[in-house]
């Protein structure tokens, strides 16, 4: 199982050794100066409640100040809501506004203009602002490290959490990319993040691929077959199920009820012994379970590599679920869970206005909810977390909402931290998939699928003709897997989504191609420089005009920082992901629009170059989040 730690972010560029894009400008900065760039909101809040007190002799905490974005349909860079002040104001909401914002204008330096629609006071930002913030940013090597608080925190985040009975499906590519984007983004903001991988390699379904293979395998190895270990044991997962409806389809036919019938089919009576042997560790069996399990997790590997996926520790609930197991017998003992006549044993959820739930078999056998227990107390006492993400989809709601009641119960205060980053599911125009029927989408076909139709795009568009074959080859799968993953991260993880290949390798509108060629091309713009023997630009002129597209991107250059602190506190990719879209489509029309190395003078050369630079930087920053890659030339 692959286990590495951290990540880089490299600079994409050959010819043009960018010192700001790979990061080698290293300038310091007043931190007076940091402040005021980078906290223009929190100084604008903290004026309004100085606005307060002064207009209307009132005290507010900042907590009141509601600041948004101006929306692009009006005038201005920041908007205040005057809504819950007209209590302490008295007045309309646009003369309340209008006071305000005559106030701020005359204690907030960078405050030029501001205008008053209703109950929003806009306020206007003065170009001398931007042009500090984007000399600031010209110094720097990262963007988003520069004002985000550190955090003391350590967040534990699950993801992946596989079967050996099956190979990885479409299913799987969702929860392995928003595991480790989500990862990334809770270190960008300062956390100790431990990603971790729970393996289901024991339990009824894996026993279900054992037998099948016992009976019908004759021995054939991943190696024979000549196909990876994790699809040989997949097709007798299927077998088995294939086998398992032909015998209950019998049982009925022969007047045996449908729940009767499920239960006393012979292969699955077969599998249930298989799973208690394997609990009490008859050595066939083990060894069986060790030989298959073996080549799953080989084939496991491969793919987690090829979609660039790490952990920092793996656990194997074949290592852990008899943790589990002691703390429902403790629980057993103080009373805290009740036993069966048949000895199972069992959590009375009725005063949560649940069922009750099954924690050991008759048999002694145990149940996800059983290993899960043990887990969650085992990492604790590992990490001490402040926090724990499972990210697992959302048929699994009740699981994690019992998962939490029962170490309540079981007196483990922490409980409280554990949160359920809860997706949704992943179709094909064609519809659902089903794992047990073989209809899945298998991740490794999929990987293989995005590459080619990566190569056949890029190929019709004629733009690599000079490239040669390794270099080629390299750009396909930097395309194809950044189709694959952007298109899947730009979709909100509480969203049902329908995944199309095709549509995701689309060089224009909303993917990730579209965002690596901006990128490329910026890469391109500056090694036309160098080839014309412009220098990298300095400091900015302050007295440098700013068009109403150069301020539109800078605005949005300057939004990241926030835009990451939200994507890490709601856990959602998908807000990094839209607005790199943004900032890329913000930058491809300017660019249309406005020479940058044939601008009328040096001034606005400087600055155009210091613009795209930092884009670079952004797109650069934003793609690393989501783990893709971006390719030097396209």
């Amino acid at each position: 199982m692959i286990i590495t730690r951290g990540f880089h972010m490299e600079g994409c560029m050959q010819k043009y050794h960018n010192p700001i894009i790979h990061g080698y400008y290293n300038k310091f900065t007043e931190p007076e100066l940091t402040f005021k760039l980078m906290n223009i909101e929190a100084r604008i809040a903290a004026k309004v409640q100085k606005a307060l007190a002064y207009l209307y002799e009132t005290e507010i905490s900042l907590d009141m100040v509601q600041i948004q974005r101006t929306r692009k349909d009006f005038t201005g860079d920041f908007t205040v809501v005057v809504f819950p002040f007209l209590r302490y104001s008295k007045l309309p909401p646009e003369q309340t506004g209008q006071e305000i914002g005559h106030f701020l204008k005359d204690k907030v330096e960078e405050i030029s203009d501001f205008n008053v629609i209703k109950g929003f006071l806009n306020l206007i930002i003065n170009n001398a602002f931007w042009l500090g913030f984007l000399n600031s940013m010209n110094q720097r090597e990262s963007i988003y490290d520069l004002y985000l608080e550190p955090s003391d925190k350590t967040i534990v985040v699950e993801y992946s959490s596989p079967n050996t009975n099956k190979p990885l499906h479409l299913g799987h590519i969702r929860n392995n990319l928003l595991g480790f984007s989500i990862s990334r983004i809770l270190e960008a903001t300062g956390n100790e993040v431990k990603r971790v991988n729970l393996v289901n390699d024991r339990g009824i379904h894996i026993c279900k691929s054992m037998l099948a293979w016992q009976k019908w395998g004759n021995g054939e190895t991943p190696t024979s077959k000549g196909v990876k270990g994790d699809h040989l044991v997949g097709d007798y997962y299927v077998l088995f199920d294939q086998e398992y409806k032909k015998q209950v389809k019998q049982l009925r036919e022969e007047g045996m009820s449908k729940e009767g019938a499920e239960k006393g089919a012979p292969l699955m009576k077969e599998a249930r012994e298989m799973l208690h042997s394997w609990e009490q560790d008859d050595p066939e069996t083990v060894d069986l379970w060790k030989k298959m399990n073996s080549w799953v997790l080989e084939g496991f590997d491969q793919t987690y590599n090829a979609l660039g996926i790490e952990f920092d520790k793996v656990y194997y609930e074949s290592q852990v679920y008899r943790r589990g197991k002691e703390e429902v017998k403790k629980g057993l003992d103080r009373g805290v869970f009740f036993s069966r006549p048949d000895g199972s044993v069992w959590a009375d959820l009725s005063e949560e206005d649940l069922d009750q739930k099954l924690l050991l078999r008759s048999d002694g056998t145990s149940v996800y909810i059983t290993q899960d227990i043990g887990t969650a107390i085992q990492r604790y006492e590992e990490f001490d977390f402040d926090e724990h993400i499972y990210v697992v989809g959302n048929e699994q709601n009740y699981h994690f909402q019992v998962l939490k009641i029962l170490l309540d119960k079981l007196g483990y205060s922490w409980y409280e931290h554990l949160h359920h980053l809860a997706y949704g599911m992943v179709e094909l125009p064609e519809g659902k998939m089903k794992s047990r029927e073989g209809t899945v989408v298998d991740a490794d076909e999929l990987i293989d699928e995005m590459l080619d139709t990566a190569r056949k795009m890029t190929e019709e568009s004629g733009k690599l003709g000079d490239f040669s074959q390794q270099e080629k080859e390299a750009i396909y799968r930097s395309i194809g897997l950044g189709a694959l993953k952007y298109f899947i991260l730009k979709v909100d993880p509480k969203k049902n989504m329908t995944f199309d290949p095709k549509e995701s390798v689309d060089f224009n509108g909303n993917t990730g191609p579209f965002v690596q060629y901006s990128y490329a091309r910026i890469n391109s713009l500056l090694s036309k420089a160098a080839d014309r023997d412009i220098p990298l630009p300095g400091e900015i002129s302050a007295n440098t005009p700013l068009n109403n597209k150069e301020i539109q991107i800078v605005k949005l250059i300057h939004q990241f920082p926030g835009v990451i602190r939200e994507a890490g506190q709601e856990m959602n990719p998908s807000l990094v992901a839209n607005f790199v879209y943004e900032l890329a489509k913000e930058f491809n029309q300017f660019y249309h629009d406005y020479s940058v190395l044939s601008a009328d003078n040096r001034a606005l050369i400087d600055l155009r170059m210091v613009i795209s630079i930092q884009v670079a930087k952004v797109i650069r920053e934003a793609m690393g989040l989501l783990g893709i890659d971006l390719p030097e030339r396209m």
